[in-house]
């Protein structure tokens, strides 16, 4: 085979590069990683120089101090040769060391295995070249036996070449990077050596073992296992296959085991029990020459009508798309960090992932078997630069199949893996065909899925996908589907409600509809993580591994700043759409996460008629693993607790729960809207969560008609206008009749623009508030009307859409607090507004705020059902989100009132008319609009405050759906009013 110019040759895979297994190598392994010699070429064959540097490995060069830095896009290949080829400039790292063999393994077989390296890798040792490896996320193995040398030194010497033929179906979203990214290591095993192992376990108990061996098989070697210390049967003999001449060198021999286990115990992501397998192969006299171990779980997936089972059950798939990402080490993960990424997920209520869009790190694999997370795992397969061309290019019909069938090979062991995935965003053709009839045949136990197969026509039975799984369809059209009547296929969304900025808005709109519609059985959220990269500002690189101070809950540390497309220089890039996911870079959970988990809750709770039921929303548990607390929030009353007794509630069943009358004996008469919320907890420690971790915390209304989260707004009501908490303090109106006093540096005006989020931007709603000149209103005086203690101020404010009409009334009242009643009316031509509200700003020293209404995190009108309803309390600098781009952020809805206060406990009180949305900053909108970065804003002394009639939900308009319409507000006429006093 050629080997001129590899790295654009896609029908080359690697002459000595060993097939993928599914046995454990782990136990006789030598680690390689650390600190390598190291140089970075200009092109692959540019010559070596004299200078080495220290690298780590594994880690990608791109994030420890070379030249050649990350690289941002989305679609778009980052160069514009066609495939199969490469661009001339083309870093490449040439990664050095030197390692010694144990002595105890001479005459053993010896395997060289890099994790994974991106995007080529050609391996030598001791100066000769053993192979060659072009999947950036499977692992490379070179049996290096006939190369090392036992008991003298040895050099491995590893070039990844960045750019390749490979590199155009790893056309994935994320940042470019060049490197060895996961761990390197040698093993040893007999020269007669167990080649697989495949494992069939299924709910019912039944357990069968295929078993390969490969060498030249002796007469007697045969084969045991133990299940947890119970023998297997040996179902057959060894099959030895092709025995003409038993001193065939590549000799296959194969044997199977089985068992039936009385009483098993099944594995699924809310019950993930594992067992302990181990397989050996022994030689004639009985002793072991190979061992593997495997950690097991009985479960079945199978596809009934449109529905996908798991041991026989329809399971919602609450899912969520996960990279391999960190800030300071780049697609680098350790296990800690992968079981810290799965835990946080299964806190917030996913029960699935979709390995986006490559196999992962087998360590993930194990920790999702463990934890219990449901995964479809991926090919690394996306050419989306140039899909069409390459779906149906034979010449990539070997890299297609060597990625799919390298991905089953090594992960079918795994109960967690319940679905197979072809790739991602390559269009559709004969390659795709070939793969999906590799896997049917290798592995039967599970449904395979691929969106470009299914995308065209959600009905067919012949396409390469056994799931219709499509990207970001709207609600509409996936229940229209389902209730079509020709609907084949379960209905699984690959990707849905994109988490860039400050959006996910309608998720609970989405699940409303999947779980009342047959048919349709989840999705997955687009993505976990924002890919923001630690930034030095001082010389604009990667801050890079090891940096321990540059971040914190979210927000980068001065001196530094969270990066993104074109932050390094690179071009083309696709700025800040790799900020799309729902944790930050340093994996704080961003507002959205309590959304979902509040949506996915195990326990729904229900009031009606004074009647109190929970609902067991879990498919294979009951909820005793669950401890309880009753929290009773009265706006006028403050917040009591009581313990709560959980009654036994089978999986989908439920039952009466007492009410905790204890906690409404002692209310007052004049308690206002009154809330109950069970917080729950978990009782034990779980695998993911020490016991005392909350869970969920649905809530019921108990008094008032204040609607429940995720409603609309309730009824306008009277503002009490008796003795209030304070006076006016010194609040006065000028000559227009504006608010002047000592704690409002800007009097209330007339808002109908927010900075725009992301999906604002990409949707064009922002473009579209522009035109109408929403960010820039100007109000021109009308008239002004004094009739005693009240005032009446009627305004215009002229937009590309007509007049705005604005009147603002202001009373005295006994007490000196000020009613302030607003109405706005929009012409026919101002459209789809961001808000209709009021907006003032007050002076410095007030950093506390208190609030009755949702909370204690950021809600808005489409993104509210993860927000309790109660009496919160903060710090104005901890309302504020800080998305990657500065944006409209820090948000709650559903205030009654609010108090800003110093820390002396002077300040504003607020009551308002109905449950309102609000938020409470230290920026402007136009400054947020303004900023590209978080370093580039400075917070003013006072407080920016908005009170909301009407604001427009978030959707997710930048890869997906708007809000939905019952969300957007345009032409009419809006009435809000206030109570504004000083404490």
């Amino acid at each position: 085979m050629t080997r001129v110019r590899p790295w654009e040759s896609p029908e080359i895979t690697g002459w000595r590069r060993l097939r993928q297994n599914a046995v454990d190598r782990r136990a006789d392994s030598v680690s390689l990683d650390g600190s390598w010699r190291f140089q970075l070429l200009s092109a692959p064959d540019a010559p070596l120089g004299e200078e080495w540097s220290p690298l780590v490995v594994p880690g990608p060069w791109t994030m420890q101090g070379t030249s050649d830095l990350p690289h941002y896009t989305n679609a778009r290949m980052p160069w514009p040769e066609f495939p199969p080829l490469s661009p001339d400039a083309n870093p490449t790292g040439v990664h050095e060391r030197d390692f010694d063999v144990p002595a105890d393994w001479a005459g053993r077989r010896i395997v060289l295995q890099v994790g994974a390296a991106e995007s080529v890798l050609i391996a030598e040792v001791n100066g000769r070249q053993i192979g060659i490896g072009k999947d950036s996320h499977l692992a490379s193995e070179f049996d290096v036996t006939d190369t090392v040398r036992v008991g003298r030194r040895n050099t491995v010497r590893l070039t990844v070449v960045k750019w390749s033929d490979a590199s155009h179906i790893e056309d994935q979203d994320q940042w470019w990077h060049g490197g060895i990214t996961r761990s390197v290591l040698l093993y040893a095993t007999d020269p007669l050596h167990l080649a697989d192992v495949q494992i069939t376990a299924d709910h019912a108990g039944s357990l069968r073992v295929d078993c390969q061996v490969r060498g030249p098989l002796p007469r007697g070697w045969y084969i045991t296992g133990d299940l947890d210390g119970t023998a297997l049967a040996q179902d057959t003999e060894f099959d030895r296959v092709n025995r003409e001449d038993d001193r065939v060198s590549d000799f296959l021999g194969e044997a199977r085991l089985s068992a039936r286990v009385p009483g098993v115990r099944t594995w699924s992501a809310e019950t993930p029990f594992l067992y302990g397998l181990t397989v050996r192969l022994h030689r004639a006299d009985g002793g072991v020459a190979d061992t593997s171990r495997h950690r097991i779980g009985f479960r079945t997936v199978r596809i009934r009508g449109r529905d996908l089972l798991v041991n026989g059950e329809r399971v919602f798939i609450r899912g969520v798309n996960r990279h391999d990402f960190d800030p300071l080490t780049g697609r680098t993960v350790t296990k800690a960090q992968m079981r810290a990424d799965l835990e946080t997920m299964k806190r917030f209520g996913f029960n699935a992932v979709r390995a986006a869009h490559y196999p992962n790190d087998p360590a993930l694999l194990d920790l999702a078997d463990e934890l219990g997370l449901y995964l479809v795992d991926e090919a690394n397969i996306e050419s989306h630069d140039h899909a069409h061309e390459i779906a149906d290019d034979p010449r990539y019909l070997p890299a297609f199949l060597d990625r799919v069938s390298g991905m089953v090979l090594r992960d079918k062991n795994h109960p967690s893996v319940i679905i197979w995935s072809l790739g991602n965003e390559s269009d559709y053709g004969a390659n795709h065909d070939a793969a999906y009839g590799w896997v049917r045949r290798h592995d039967p136990t599970r449904p395979i899925q691929y969106e470009g197969a299914a995308k065209t026509d959600w009905f067919s039975t012949t396409v390469a996908s056994d799931i219709v799984c499509p990207m970001y369809a709207s609600m509409e059209e996936i229940v229209a589907h389902a209730t079509s009547g020709k609907q084949t296929k379960p209905l699984i969304l690959c990707e849905y409600s994109h988490a860039m900025g400050n959006s996910n808005g309608t998720l609970s709109d989405h699940w409303e509809a999947i779980e009342s519609t047959p048919g349709l059985q989840g999705g997955f959220v687009w993505e976990f993580w924002d890919h923001g990269i630690l930034q030095r500002l001082s010389d604009g690189r990667p801050a890079g591994p090891g940096t321990t101070d540059g971040f914190t809950a979210g927000v980068a540390a001065p001196g530094y700043r969270w990066a993104y497309g074109g932050d390094f220089g690179d071009t083309p890039n696709d700025g800040v759409y790799c900020a799309d996911g729902l944790v930050f870079p340093d994996r704080t959970p961003k507002p959205a996460m309590y959304e979902h988990r509040e949506i996915a809750a195990p326990l729904r709770l229900t009031h009606d008629a004074g009647l109190l039921r929970v609902h067991n929303r879990q498919h294979f548990r009951d909820l005793s693993w669950l401890a309880g607390e009753w929290a009773l929030s009265a706006e006028a009353a403050g917040t009591r607790t009581a313990p709560a007794e959980l009654p036994h509630v089978p999986p989908g069943g439920y039952a009466g729960i007492p009410f905790p009358r204890e906690l409404l004996d002692d209310l007052p008469p004049d308690h206002g809207a009154a809330w109950l919320t069970l917080r729950l907890t978990t009782a034990v420690d779980e695998p993911w969560a020490q016991a005392g971790t909350e869970v969920c915390t649905p809530q019921v209304l108990v008094a008032e008609g204040q609607p429940a989260r995720g409603t609309g707004t309730a009824p306008v009501r009277r503002i009490p206008t008796g003795s209030g908490p304070g006076t006016s303090a010194g609040v006065e109106l000028d000559v227009e009749g504006r608010l002047v006093s000592p704690l409002l540096t800007a009097p209330p005006v007339l808002s109908l623009w927010r900075a725009p989020t992301d999906n604002d931007l990409l949707g064009g709603v922002a473009e579209h508030w522009h035109r109408l000149g929403l960010d820039d209103l100007v109000r021109e005086h009308v008239s002004t009307d004094r009739r005693g203690d009240r005032v009446t101020v009627r305004g215009a404010y002229r937009t590309a859409g007509g007049v705005v009409e604005h009147q603002q009334a202001v009373s005295r009242l006994p007490d000196g607090g000020l009613l302030i009643e607003e109405t706005a009316v929009l012409p026919d031509g101002v459209t789809d507004v961001a808000r209709v509200g009021t907006v003032f700003e007050t002076v410095g020293g007030l950093e506390r705020v208190e609030w009755f209404g949702q909370g204690p995190w950021e809600t808005y009108p489409d993104r509210r059902a993860g927000g309790p309803v109660g009496h919160h309390r903060a710090r104005i600098t901890e309302l504020f989100t800080p998305y990657l781009r500065p944006q409209e952020s820090g948000g709650r809805s559903g205030v009654r009132a609010l108090s800003l206060l110093s820390g002396t406990g002077r300040g504003l009180s607020v009551q308002l008319d109905a449950p309102r949305q609000v938020s409470v900053a230290h920026h402007r909108a136009a400054d947020l609009a303004a900023a590209a970065h978080h370093d580039e804003l400075v917070p003013r002394r006072g407080c920016v405050v908005h009170i909301d009639a009407a604001h427009r939900g978030l959707g997710t308009a930048s890869c997906g759906p708007d809000t939905l319409p019952r969300y957007r507000f345009g032409p009419g006429t809006y009435n809000w009013s206030w109570l504004l006093r000083a404490v």
